[in-house]
């Protein structure tokens, strides 16, 4: 029977999976995170998507009001 590998070599072995798993994914994503990542860019920290959700649901709602009141 062969000896058991070290808790060094096992790390080295898991660290060296990780990355290559890593770099496996950023090569078969890589359109995909490229558009992202220049979307974010390009993005506005200080607009919050949210407030527009919330605004638009407020319009929406008094349409429906004055609808369902006529």
């Amino acid at each position: 029977m062969g000896k058991k590998p070290s808790g060094s070599k096992q790390a080295f072995f898991i660290l060296g999976a990780l990355a290559l798993g890593w770099l496996a994914i950023e090569i078969a994503f890589k359109p995909f995170l490229d558009k992202a990542r220049s979307a974010m860019d390009n993005s506005d920290p200080t607009r919050d998507p949210d407030d527009l959700l919330d605004k638009q649901s407020d319009h929406l709602q008094s349409d429906d009001d004055r609808s369902t009141n006529a």
